[in-house]
């Protein structure tokens, strides 16, 4: 507490060392998270936003009372504040922003709603929540670093008006797309260009190849013309971080890994062919639920892309 008592009267300048305290404690946690020991998980999506919320609602508020809304006022803008610097440090691209931020806003709520209770309930014990926040993020990254992937499955399917050899015909390679319109592609999402194939049946070589490089995928089941089936030996960085600087930061390589892809070829009774195409992919990010669900949108943007261009080249070939 005597610690607190010394912080500036002055609302403006409390304001201000509030989120400078704050920002200089997340900000080495993060870097140290990212760079030190390569964790994208619980401890840097949920509990720094967190420690954001708490740590800047307690600073701010201490011998005084906060409505909830200046609560969240200080919160989100240490918040905005960090994120800036994530940005100019060259920690992070505007895309993994972005889609953090829908919890990373929510977390940082929350902790600005647990700094008040604090503040009004059990306001001596400030100190102690605050270092308590603090050591959580560094003991979480360690204790969660080694834990395993879960494998994800995503499928996603059309019916094309053309027999299925045809179709077959342009599954196994076909030719340079247009430029993607849609936003997620854009926005510097990898996305597919082209494929071509090297030899035929089981061991073959198929490339498909993107706007950052190429997915390597040896054949591991070649029944033609019902299902091609392929591992992924290597595959390109999935995205282009959008940024100041040039980043390479450390989830554009090997945290996001697609293991296995196959396309499924079904006859249908009135000339046409059922075109399914699966993927599946481990991606070592955390909460698992919340990045699984942008990381579906994803894979389905990609599937969606590459699906009705094998549509619209199978049927012009009627």
């Amino acid at each position: 507490m005597k610690l607190l008592n010394k912080l500036p009267t002055e609302p403006n300048k409390r304001r201000w060392t509030a989120i400078g305290i704050t920002v200089l404690l997340a900000t080495p946690l993060t870097a140290w998270g990212i760079y030190g020991i390569g964790e994208y998980g619980v401890a840097l999506f949920i509990l720094t936003p967190l420690l954001i919320g708490i740590v800047s609602t307690i600073l701010f508020g201490h011998g005084r009372t906060l409505t909830k809304m200046e609560a969240a006022k200080i919160s989100f803008l240490t918040l905005l504040i960090f994120t800036i610097g994530l940005i100019v440090f060259a920690m992070e691209g505007l895309i993994c922003i972005a889609m953090a931020a829908p919890i990373g806003i929510l977390l940082t709520w929350i902790g600005s709603l647990i700094g008040r209770t604090t503040l009004n309930k059990t306001p001596d014990s400030s100190l102690t929540i605050i270092l308590l926040t603090f050591l959580s993020v560094p003991i979480t990254a360690f204790t969660e670093r080694n834990s395993e992937t879960e494998l994800f499955t995503v499928s996603t399917s059309l019916v094309i008006d053309a027999n299925i050899e045809t179709v077959w015909t342009n599954v196994i390679e076909f030719p340079r797309m247009d430029e993607p319109q849609e936003f997620i592609f854009k926005a510097g999402i990898s996305y597919p260009i082209d494929s071509e194939i090297k030899g035929t049946g089981k061991g073959a070589i198929r490339y498909c190849n993107f706007n950052t490089g190429s997915f390597v995928e040896p054949i591991t089941e070649w029944n033609e013309p019902t299902l091609l089936r392929f591992d992924v030996l290597e595959q390109p960085e999935p995205m282009t971080e959008y940024s100041l600087w040039d980043i390479n930061a450390p989830h554009l390589h090997d945290y996001f890994v697609s293991e296995h892809g196959e396309f499924k070829l079904i006859e249908l009774p009135n000339g046409q062919t059922q075109l399914v195409g699966t993927t599946w992919y481990r991606h070592n990010i955390k909460p698992g639920a919340y990045w699984k669900t942008w990381s579906d949108w994803i894979i389905h943007s990609i599937h969606n892309r590459v699906l009705n261009h094998i549509k619209q080249k199978a049927e012009n070939a009627r």
